[in-house]
Parts: structure tokens; C-alpha cells; sequence
């Protein structure tokens, strides 16, 4: 790769490229099992049940012959509906050992979002929490799933019992009865990195329809080590025994990734086979299946694993476990920050927190760092479509951190600001545009929608839909969305989705939805409504009504009622004059 601004800002001792070794993604966790099967993967917050390497990958094999004998392999798409737990590790992995496809579900869709994954995904096989699996039997017969796997707290904590799936209709099985009752023996698939799909992950639209991003298993791999690889220095070796190693780390003293001395003279956080990394962030993320799934597997790290977010538990688990890792988005920094065991909690054993998903104010970014004498605090910033991640503040101790910055393309990745209405023009350094990404991360397209991939892929150029611009030394800031989208507590929610839902409210004769800045959450839904003559409604009859369709974060949480709404002369709703007012009524309130 020729000279670009951000190779003067590189961190030291990372080569500008890496060699990506043709492996299927499941690799990560075999590697692991064999160099560190006695050491715990997984520890579970609820009931601190542990597994470790070498448990996780014979449970993923007996997962994977399970699906086997049911027919699943290559050209199938198994849907994964559960909560962090080792459930979902577990059918994470043993699908992609079938060559099967992964398509990941928030627990908490609502019927119609389920429904329309399944439906376009083509899914025949869902694995469910017992907690959720009602709203998959009541889309069942609409879609062409034929087996429900359903799993439970009973089978999560000793003694690991099965629970009774006889309620949820034929073809419903015990997920732990299925691990348990099967050998690790799945059948060998021949997988094209290059060409199989590892992930079909949905993203919703401007047009509040959510579409499928076709990923690779090289994709994924990529993204994943050039992740790890940032923070833990190196490079990906594949060597004769068929495992993959971390080499040339510039933190060895002894070639074989010992952790520094207490005095903490590291220059990257994250050393192979040591330590624990505290995971809140959704697996059926992004974000949370490459950085906070992958990543760790493949860096031999110990996942502390929470299945949702208390602050208070989040913080003690911090101290409790001496983890040196933690990330996500903003709000849960605000949530720690606010709270009151905060003051008095022990943070020095961190040593990099990762913040993704939303823009993080640089007040937030300096009042968490204050509280990490010995961490890093590393903004990096992403979409789906490029697997997860596509630039990042360096992770290395001695590297430059740019507040508001997003940081600078990983490795093997380019970044270039373009005119938002004309993208074959680059802005000069410095200028706002719309950011567009090329590197090998980048999806395939979106599934079996050609034209929304040709609407973004350009000459191997993904035109990510956000605004912003790069300094002289190659560090990107993101500014604002393009694409009409807000993001609350780190998900993307798409105000087109919730209007064209107002709209089929018998009360309402015009909308318009924007995001409102809020410190604890990021934004969130506001609706502006004009009432038909003579309608007699309320605020929280409308609110429940959208709350009814949609998947609770995607909530409208405020309703102002108007006489009209301003437009444009075009006719289109004036958001930005909008926001300015709701921004000018904070700063006065």
C-alpha cells in the first residue's frame, strides 16, 4: 500500500499490513481449545458457572453433528436468537463448523421484525431463549422454519437440566438435551473462505426495511484479527499444526506472550492467553460477535459474560475479576459514571476500554479516562457493512488519541471524504463529506437486493452514509448522519420505520420523527404529530400504539402535537430546523 496520511500516525511496531490466513472462522476457537484447554472462555455473571476453551469447542462440535443429523449444512441459514450466554457461543460456532450460515436476532424483536428476518433470510432452523420463543411459534407457520431449538436458564446453570419444550409444537428441542446427547463428531465441510457465508447480520433502512449483509468467512476472519491485531500487536501466523498463533508481538520478552511486569510496561493491552475481558455488548451485534466474541476466543482471553447491563453488577464484576478489558457504546460509560459505586471502585487493573456503535461526546471520553490511571480509552468507529470496524484510535500505549476523533484506518483499510451528492469527487483535507471505506472487510452486498448494493458499493468503495470529515494526519471525525438515523443506548433505530407506523394511527394526518439528544442515552424517538380534524387522542395512546410494532428500543418516547410540520420547498420535512429547536430548548431549560 502506497503512503497515505494515517501511516504517520501508525502505532509503533504494527506492520501497516497483515497476512490473513485462508481459515474458516471456527478456527479461532479450535486454536484456542488446543493452546488453552484448562483455561475458562466463558464465565457466566448469572450463577458464575465457567467453561473452559477445550468444554466450549466439544460442546460447538456436538451442537454442529446435531444440526448435521438434521440435514443442516452448507447453504443453510441457522438464526440464533439468544441473549449473551454460553448458549450462544456454543450454536455461534457449531453452526459455522456445519458451513452453515449464522444469521444473528435480538431477543426482544417484535412479531413483525422476527418475521421478516426469517422470512428473507430463508432460516429453517432457529435456536431460541424459552424466555422469547413465543414470538417465533407465533410467525412459525408463515416462515420456513422447520425445527426450534430452545434453551433456558435451567439449562444454563447447574445442574443443567433440560427444560420441557413439549408446549412449542413439533420439531421443538431441548438445546441441552441436543449437546448433551450427541458425540463430537460433525461430518468434515469443505469451506471456501473466499466464497462460503459465514454471517447473514440485518441492519435496518432509511426505508425501515432491514436487509441481510452478506459476509464471508474471510470477511469476518479479516475483520477480527485486524481488531485483535490492533490491540494486542503482532501478526496471524497459521502454522504446520493447522492453529492459528500471535508472532512478533513487540510486549514478548519470551516469544510466548508473557504479561509485563506489575510496574505495567506494556506498550499493547491485550496479551494472548492472559487476563479477562468484561462482554455486555450483544453477541447478535456487530460489534459484540467480532470484538467481543471472536476477538477474545482468538486472543485466549476469559470472557466475564453479562447478559444485560446493571451498572452496579458491571462495576463490581470490574474489581471482582481484575478485568482488564471492557467497551461499548456511550451510554454505558454514562451509566457507570453515574453511578454511585463508581467513586470508590479499584479501576486500575484496565487496561483498554473500547467505545463503538455511537458518536462518544469528548466530555463523557475525559471523565472516563480519568477514571483509568492504567487504561486506554480507544474510540474506533464502524457499520455492519464493513463487518464491524473500519477505523480506530491507536490501541498502543504510545499512540495518539484524538478526542472526537474516530481514529484512523486499520490496517489494510482506506478511508477518503467525498462530496455527498457526487461521489466520484474527494473533498480536500479537512471538509465535510460523506465517508466511504475499501478494505477486504467489506460486505459482499446485501442479500438478494442488488440495487441498494449498487446504491453503496462503488468501484470497491462502501459509501457508509455518514458525514464527516480527515485531518492532515489521516484521523477521521464523524460529525452527523446522512442517512436519517438516530442511534439510542448504541442501536441504530430509523425514524422512516416509526413514521410510516404513525401514519397508520386513524388519528394522525402528518409526522415526522427525530432523534433527541439525551446524555443518559444518546438520542431517542421524538414524534412531531399533526392530528387529523376533529382526532381526540393522547400523547401515550400513540406511544403505545408504535410501542406494540416495534422492538423496544425502537420506542417513541416523546410526542409533540403540532398544527403543521415545517417543510421545505420540496415538501420535505424540515428535521434539521427541528432539532435545532429541540437543541436550543435544552440549552435553555
Amino acid at each position: 500500500m502506497s503512503a497515505r496520511p494515517w501511516h504517520g500516525s501508525w502505532p509503533r511496531g504494527l506492520p501497516l499490513s497483515l497476512d490473513y490466513p485462508p481459515v474458516p472462522v471456527f478456527k479461532f476457537l479450535e486454536s484456542s481449545a488446543k493452546k488453552y484447554p484448562d483455561q475458562d472462555a466463558i464465565i457466566f455473571q448469572v450463577g458464575e458457572g465457567a467453561t473452559t476453551f477445550a468444554e466450549l469447542w466439544e460442546k460447538a462440535q456436538r451442537f454442529a453433528t446435531a444440526l448435521a443429523r438434521f440435514g443442516v449444512g452448507k447453504g443453510d441459514v441457522v438464526a440464533i436468537q439468544l441473549p449473551n450466554s454460553p448458549p450462544f457461543a456454543i450454536a455461534y460456532y457449531g453452526t459455522l463448523l456445519t458451513g452453515a450460515t449464522f444469521t444473528p436476532c435480538n431477543p426482544l424483536l417484535s412479531a413483525p421484525e422476527l418475521e421478516h428476518q426469517l422470512i428473507d433470510s430463508g432460516a429453517e432452523t432457529l435456536v431460541a431463549l424459552d424466555m422469547f420463543v413465543a414470538t417465533a411459534v407465533a410467525v412459525r407457520e408463515r416462515t420456513r422454519v422447520k425445527r426450534l431449538i430452545v434453551t433456558g436458564i435451567p439449562e444454563i446453570l447447574p445442574p443443567f437440566a433440560p427444560i420441557d419444550v413439549s408446549a412449542w409444537g413439533p420439531e421443538a428441542y431441548s438445546f441441552q438435551a441436543l449437546v448433551a446427547g450427541t458425540p463430537p463428531e460433525p461430518p468434515a465441510v469443505s469451506i471456501d473462505p473466499g466464497r462460503d457465508v459465514a454471517h447473514l447480520a440485518y441492519t435496518g433502512g432509511t426505508t425501515g426495511v432491514s436487509k441481510g449483509v452478506v459476509l464471508t468467512h474471510r470477511m469476518v476472519v479479516t475483520n477480527s484479527l485486524q481488531f485483535s491485531h490492533w490491540c494486542t500487536g503482532g501478526r496471524p501466523v497459521l502454522r504446520e499444526d493447522g492453529l492459528l498463533y500471535i508472532e512478533d508481538r513487540p510486549d514478548d520478552r519470551d516469544g510466548e506472550g508473557s504479561p509485563k511486569d506489575a510496574g505495567g510496561k506494556w506498550e499493547y493491552p491485550v496479551t494472548p492467553g492472559h487476563g479477562k475481558a468484561l462482554i455486555v455488548v450483544p453477541w447478535f451485534h456487530a460489534m459484540g460477535t467480532i470484538g467481543y466474541l471472536n476477538f477474545p476466543v482468538y486472543t485466549g482471553a476469559t470472557m466475564v459474560v453479562h447478559p444485560r447491563f446493571d451498572a452496579g453488577a458491571y462495576l463490581g464484576d470490574i474489581a471482582r475479576h481484575q478485568a482488564g478489558v471492557f467497551g461499548g457504546a456511550p451510554p454505558l460509560f454514562q451509566a457507570m459514571l453515574n453511578h454511585p459505586d463508581m467513586a470508590g471502585k479499584d479501576l486500575s487493573c484496565v487496561r483498554l476500554v473500547a467505545s463503538g456503535a455511537a458518536p462518544l461526546p469528548v466530555e463523557l471520553l475525559s471523565a472516563m479516562q480519568s477514571r483509568l490511571p492504567n487504561g486506554i480509552l480507544m474510540e474506533a468507529y464502524g457499520l455492519t457493512e464493513a463487518t464491524m470496524g473500519a477505523t480506530a484510535n491507536p490501541a498502543s500505549r504510545s499512540g495518539t488519541r484524538k478526542a472526537g476523533s474516530v481514529g484512523i484506518p486499520i490496517f489494510d483499510t482506506e478511508v477518503k471524504i467525498v462530496d455527498a451528492e457526487d461521489a466520484s469527487r474527494e473533498m480536500p483535507v479537512g471538509e465535510l463529506g460523506e465517508v466511504a471505506i475499501k478494505g477486504p472487510q467489506v460486505m459482499v452486498g446485501y442479500f438478494h437486493r442488488p440495487e441498494e448494493t449498487a446504491a453503496v458499493l462503488r468501484d470497491g468503495w462502501l459509501l457508509t452514509g455518514d458525514i464527516g470529515r480527515m485531518d492532515e494526519d489521516g484521523y477521521v471525525f464523524v460529525v452527523e448522519r446522512k442517512k436519517d438515523m438516530l442511534i439510542y443506548n448504541g442501536y441504530n433505530v430509523y425514524p422512516r420505520e416509526l413514521e410510516e407506523i404513525l401514519f397508520t394511527h386513524p388519528a394522525v394526518a402528518n409526522c415526522t420523527v427525530i432523534g433527541k439528544p439525551d446524555p443518559a442515552v444518546g438520542e431517542f424517538p421524538k414524534a412531531f404529530i399533526v392530528l387529523k380534524p376533529g382526532a381526540i387522542t393522547s400523547a401515550q395512546e400513540i406511544m403505545a400504539f408504535v410501542a406494540a410494532q416495534v422492538t423496544p428500543y425502537k420506542k417513541v418516547r416523546e410526542i409533540e402535537f403540532l398544527d403543521e410540520i415545517p417543510v421545505s420547498q420540496a415538501g420535505k420535512a424540515l428535521k434539521r430546523e427541528l432539532r435545532e429547536r429541540e437543541k436550543r430548548k435544552s440549552e435553555t431549560a
